[in-house]
């Protein structure tokens, strides 16, 4: 079989760690991939962009131990392509700053295929800012350079002209350097580098993990050993490490050290706030929100609207929902003449921007408050003849609507969305469960708590066990306490704003933090 369509593919710098620092470019390509090829030392999160039918690669390197040799990646690069796929070959920080993004390349030319580079933020900038070590000062250091710390410093031949280096450079950035920091501060002292020259070295910098350790050259080697530094690291030599007190400024955030798993699409400005103080959001979602298995329920309430007293919409997913399927039947909005109850303010919010008003908004954010606010409006008891529309989940919970219809009222309930599991890869996670990484995780319901557990399998209870967890409100806390796990986080209202403000006060130590 002949094949005629040429793929592309794009060498794509992932950034060092932090997942903000990847680029809207890299995104992109992330996104209309139809393989990715990644390494190791990245952030799970940027594996969010891709698609969940692409082929995912894993060709990194831990430990010196290499999973895929690179012309094994080469080949598989060259393979992928020409079987008409788009290509992307992520790596950490940039694809040319010691990425073999170069070799990579040459191969693809070699081989007659389409390539594009797009760059990323490479750890030997990102490290050093995010450590408060600016690599220039224009009263300091006007120049950098950036080294590779693999290389044997001691070997004939090498590439390093160490004399020019030790002293012709204002700066210099070591990558890789742990393994060989003795010999590269002998090399460095011995051409003629102070050794009272400031150094720091900084660890899995832009992460939680972001460890930074200060001293003079003749004593950094000493120093690395006695607190334990291993890779990966960056090793910062110059004056301008002096500022690093003065400017240290992510390692002295509030949240610095926090990860929150967030078992829901992160797209709430609740949890942004956690990331502006300092903490990384792990997000790894337990629950997809899709169309209903059938339409004809909520059509036929559709085909009545004008005969409803009341609309009840208790989440933005009810109102998203309510309204596609409104526009898809070509109805027009002034068939609705019924009064609007919102459950919080940002199912109101989404209400309004159909130009609709709302009219009742219970103070408290579940069934039982809903009870109470239209027992408020109707203080005889009785709701004789009035009609309610509440367009929900599927298999929702029934408190609400059987104390309306005891009440006299009619209440049709049909369902405008449901929630599925969806195909999430669960490996890393159970990696950074195992080994403490995460601080706190979030379900935002039972329905994401359940599938979180069946996603994990059966040790995902002992996984869970030494970290503190989020809920809610009630109703997820006793779906959480009933798989044997405590509740230790939970806002006094059930919205997400409320509980990432209390993540935040239980992280400081600092008032409330609900009340599990």
């Amino acid at each position: 079989m002949v094949k005629n369509k040429k793929g592309k593919v794009f060498l794509v710098g992932a950034g060092p760690g932090d997942a903000g620092l990847l680029t809207i470019k890299a995104a992109r390509c992330l996104g209309k991939a139809d393989v990715v090829v990644y390494d190791y030392h990245l952030n799970s999160q940027v594996l969010g962009y891709v698609r969940s039918d692409a082929e995912f690669i894993y060709a990194g390197k831990r430990g010196g131990h290499h999973t895929m040799s690179q012309d094994d990646i080469n080949a598989t690069l060259i393979d992928r392509a020409r079987d008409g796929k788009t290509v992307c070959r992520l790596k950490g920080g940039d694809p040319f700053v010691f990425g073999r993004g170069g070799e990579e390349a040459c191969a693809l030319v070699d081989a007659g295929l389409e390539f594009e580079i797009v760059p990323g933020v490479s750890s030997s900038v990102a490290a050093p800012a995010y450590a408060g070590i600016p690599l220039t000062h224009r009263k300091i250091s006007s120049s950098f350079a950036v080294i590779p710390g693999y290389e044997d410093a001691t070997k004939q031949g090498s590439s390093i002209d160490w004399q020019k280096i030790a002293t012709g450079v204002g700066t210099l950035v070591f990558l890789m350097a742990v393994k060989n920091v003795g010999e590269l501060v002998q090399k460095l002292i011995e051409n003629g580098k102070p050794p009272e020259t400031p150094v720091a070295v900084i660890r899995w910098g832009t992460r939680p993990e972001q460890r930074t350790i200060t001293s003079t050259l003749a004593e950094i080697a000493g120093r690395m050993k006695q607190t334990e530094i291993k890779p990966p690291a960056v090793m910062v030599v110059g004056e301008v490490v002096r500022l690093r007190e003065k400017l240290k400024w992510y390692e002295t955030k509030p949240l610095f050290g926090h990860r929150v798993l967030v078992t829901r699409e992160h797209s709430t400005p609740g949890f942004a706030s956690l990331e502006d103080l300092g903490a990384e959001i792990v997000e790894f979602p337990a629950i997809e929100i899709v169309p209903p298995a059938s339409w004809q329920p909520l059509d036929e309430a559709l085909g009545n609207a004008g005969s409803y007293d009341w609309i009840i919409f208790t989440s933005t997913n009810g109102v998203k929902f309510f309204f596609k399927r409104f526009r898809e039947l070509r109805m027009d909005i002034r068939s609705i003449r019924a009064r609007i109850c919102a459950v919080g303010s940002k199912t109101a919010e989404a209400v309004r921007r159909f130009c609709l008003n709302v009219d009742l908004v219970p103070e408290e954010f579940r069934a039982e408050g809903l009870i109470d606010a239209f027992t408020g409006l109707y203080p005889s008891g009785r709701l004789d003849g009035v009609r309610f529309l509440l367009p929900r989940a599927e298999e929702a919970r029934e408190i609400f609507p059987e104390q309306i219809r005891r009440m006299g009222g009619v209440m049709d309930v049909p369902a405008a969305y449901r929630a599925v599991k969806p195909l999430a890869r669960g490996k890393r996670l159970k990696r950074f469960l195992k080994e403490g990484k995460i601080t706190v995780a979030t379900f935002t319901s039972a329905a994401t708590f359940t599938n979180f557990m069946e996603i994990l399998g059966a040790d995902a209870g002992s996984l869970l066990q030494g970290v503190s967890i989020a809920a809610i409100g009630p109703v997820t806390a006793k779906k959480i306490e009933q798989a044997g796990l405590k509740t230790r986080i939970m806002p006094a209202k059930a919205t997400m704003e409320a509980l990432a403000e209390a993540i935040r006060l239980w992280a400081l130590g600092e008032g409330d933090a609900g009340t599990p």
